[in-house]
């Protein structure tokens, strides 16, 4: 049986869908043999964007320095594997698959959501290798999160926190903060971005209330450029940056080496400049093709401000899960974008090219085209006026996996 089998194994018939309850985790866990107790010094991050670029710094950060540092994230982009680093290394389909074995033999009696199951699998393994650290990022709020089951924390990291999820999470930004926030341990030190005011006072009272050790990061005040592309990714390196110096007693890190750990941060699908594949070869030598997977409002603002810093203008391939509010990302980009390509995303529930269109055009976007799958895009991209412009994919990590099958 191969890894793919073991993962459909386990999802069915897992619970389906979405199910934040810590009970169900502590339960497999505890009939694991509590893996989760027996963990390297852990970092838990937490947020609505910016987790996996901040801990990509903080990989490489701590690899520079000559740590083993484990890593879990989520969701994956073309492979399951890269959920979760070992050491530096992409878990290996035998060792993710023997620890998914002993959760699938647990779930008559334990049943659980496919992520929980990833989880305690990812937890079997990190208990397997040795490590100096281990990167923990939650798949979404924190309360009742899966990876919250973790009992003692080395330290917690909040990213920017914005609106998303707010059918599990509230729907206001205090109630969306409030559940992130709850990563916190007491008397552990939290790190966290700059917040909008109303959850920057969530994170603060609760932080007094646990007697959590709260840090606010600086973007301001950073040394050194990140290698990520985009001014938002000064927030997320310097939330990285203030952790380093607030653990720097644990973990030494040099200035050479937080310089060298910054610039070499990569994450595919965070503003990645493409070099090949049929999208490429379609648009020609117009300008740069950029893949980002950011899908909702926080990240569309943040689409806004790179596009509006461009050299050119921008094309941009849009897809949306039928789930995300494409009406509000719209009228972030919509302003700044000067065509749009409406696609839908394969085997996922998505916003039609019709749907999107409209919303497109409503937004005030006056050249729009609908296009099937990838491939169709591509023929109409190449016929497109031969004019210098950069092309843009985004609006879902869904999309950006499909196309990095190819393009990656």
């Amino acid at each position: 049986m191969n890894l793919n089998e073991h993962i459909a194994k386990l999802a069915s018939p897992a619970l389906p869908g979405i199910h934040l309850n810590l009970a169900r985790m502590e339960a497999l866990l505890a009939a694991l043999g509590h893996p989760e107790r027996d963990l390297p010094p852990v970092i838990h991050l937490a947020g609505t964007n910016g987790k996996g670029s901040t801990l990509s710094y903080l990989q490489r950060i701590y690899t520079q320095a000559g740590y083993r540092v484990h890593s879990y994230t989520s969701p994956h982009l073309v492979r399951y594997n890269e959920r979760i680093l070992l050491a530096g290394k992409e878990v290996t389909d035998h060792e993710f698959a023997a620890a998914l074995d002993r959760v699938i033999a647990l779930k008559k009696d334990h049943p659980v959501t496919e992520f929980e199951g990833l989880t305690a699998a990812a937890f079997l393994c990190f208990r397997e290798v040795p490590a100096d650290l281990l990167l923990l990022e939650t798949g979404m709020g924190g309360r009742l999160d899966a990876t919250n089951t973790v009992p003692e924390k080395m330290a917690t990291i909040l990213t920017t926190i914005s609106y998303d999820h707010q059918e599990f999470l509230g729907d206001t930004l205090v109630k969306i903060a409030g559940e992130k926030a709850a990563i916190m341990r007491p008397g552990v030190p939290c790190i966290s971005a700059p917040q909008q005011p109303e959850a920057a006072a969530v994170i603060r009272d609760y932080a007094e209330k646990i007697s959590a050790l709260l840090h606010w990061a600086t973007p301001e005040t950073l040394a050194h450029a990140p290698g990520l592309q985009g001014a938002h990714q000064r927030i997320n390196a310097a939330v990285a940056a203030k952790t380093v110096a607030v653990l720097s007693s644990r973990f030494p890190v040099s200035e050479a080496q937080m310089k060298e750990g910054l610039a070499q941060a990569i994450w595919p699908a965070r503003l990645q400049t493409l070099t090949h594949g049929t999208l490429v070869t379609a648009w020609g030598g117009r300008g740069a093709v950029v893949l980002d997977g950011g899908h909702n409002e926080g990240a569309a603002e943040a689409l806004a401000e790179w596009i509006s810093a461009q050299d050119r203008p921008v094309t941009m391939l849009l897809g949306l899960m039928a789930r995300k509010d494409a009406a509000t990302f719209l009228a972030w980009v919509a302003p700044v974008t000067a065509r749009m390509i409406a696609v839908p995303i394969a085997h996922a529930p998505c916003h039609t090219p019709e749907a999107l269109a409209a919303a497109a055009q409503h937004a005030g976007i006056c050249e729009v085209i609908m296009a099937g799958l990838l491939q169709d895009a591509a023929g109409k991209i190449a016929q497109l006026p031969d004019a210098p412009a950069h092309l843009l994919i985004a609006g879902s990590l869904y999309l950006a996996g499909e196309v990095l099958k190819t393009h990656g």
